[in-house]
């Protein structure tokens, strides 16, 4: 007989799916004879293997593109509270539904706005454990690819690029910290590949080579082994700053519209840098929010030389919780 299926659905980006990597950890642990499948975006199919509580992806782009094509048992919504991703896994006819609750489509479980302003790991370990399932926030470090350990010689990561103009740092700031981390380690500028000629001008100003532009150059799997054994990233508030924490690698994360208390890294060799006294707050502005220009370069040089001197940096786990 087959095992049974626990489907949890995160149809968001690699940020997204790395601050649940404790809840799934957690459903893995509550559920080990059941088979984990996660519907998420299919290139995050690499960084999923690496949580070793993941036993298949299910490509969904969106949640009103998610299909299974055998029986749940039980469905976990991690992606939002907004009746679409209700609504697409009750299509499934679980026979048990966690989630944030929507009394009216037949969830149980706290009212999203009980949590909305808890960070977001905690905001869905706190969500699990309503539903009698204790998840550690902590549980987050990933294992780095193997082969793939900091050395003498290990990259410094600058990435400028955001979703949202509200959330980029000016390019001429990215290219004078470059200038300055050079001492560090050999500085490589990445982004997709809608940021490639963003990350050339950062690169051009700053006096790299084209080879250091790695923009639109790594798959996702490239980009966790970069990161991996980076000895330092530097990035504003985007799935890479996710990852590094992931890696447990020194960083340092450039906050604008939304504050580090929803998304910022945990204690460790990160620092979260913002001017909250002037944050105008709209994620989806075009232009970069008054708190990230506030920021200046020697404020992030001194936040990069302090992060990558602490006795506190943290090795990449060894291990993961393992899939049964």
């Amino acid at each position: 007989m087959a095992d049974p299926v626990l489907l949890a659905l995160r149809a968001l980006n690699l940020g997204d799916l790395l601050t649940v990597v404790p809840a799934l950890r957690a459903l893995r642990r509550r559920h080990p004879g059941h088979r984990i499948v996660l519907a998420t975006a299919a290139v995050l199919e690499p960084l999923a293997a690496l949580t070793g509580a993941v036993d298949e992806l299910l490509p969904t782009p969106a949640p009103d593109a998610l299909a299974f094509p055998g029986q749940v048992d039980v469905a976990v919504n991690l992606h939002g509270a907004g009746p679409q991703s209700h609504r697409a896994l009750e299509a499934l006819h679980p026979r048990r539904r966690i989630g944030l609750g929507r009394p009216e489509l037949g969830w149980p479980g706290p009212p999203a706005e009980e949590l909305d302003t808890l960070h977001e790991r905690v905001r869905w370990c706190t969500m699990l454990a309503h539903h009698g399932i204790p998840a550690d926030p902590e549980d987050l470090r990933l294992p780095a690819p193997p082969g793939i350990a900091p050395g003498p010689a290990s990259p410094v990561v600058i990435h400028p690029g955001a979703a949202f103009g509200s959330k980029c740092w000016p390019t001429d700031r990215f290219a004078a910290l470059a200038r300055r981390l050079a001492p560090l380690g050999p500085v490589v500028v990445t982004g997709g590949p809608q940021e490639r000629s963003l990350a050339e001008r950062v690169a051009a100003a700053a006096d790299l080579s084209d080879e250091r532009v790695l923009a639109g150059r790594t798959s996702i799997a490239e980009l966790a082994a970069l990161v991996a054994g980076a000895a330092l990233v530097v990035s504003g508030d985007t799935g890479i700053a996710h990852l590094a924490t992931a890696f447990g690698r020194p960083s340092v994360v450039l906050f604008g519209p939304v504050g580090p208390e929803r998304w910022g890294p945990p204690a460790g060799p990160h620092r979260a840098l913002t001017h909250e006294e002037v944050r105008r707050g709209d994620p989806f502005a075009d232009d970069p929010d008054p708190a990230l220009l506030a920021i200046g370069v020697d404020e992030v040089e001194a936040a990069c030389l302090d992060v990558t001197a602490s006795s506190g940096c943290v090795e990449p786990a060894a291990t993961g919780t393992k899939a049964t």
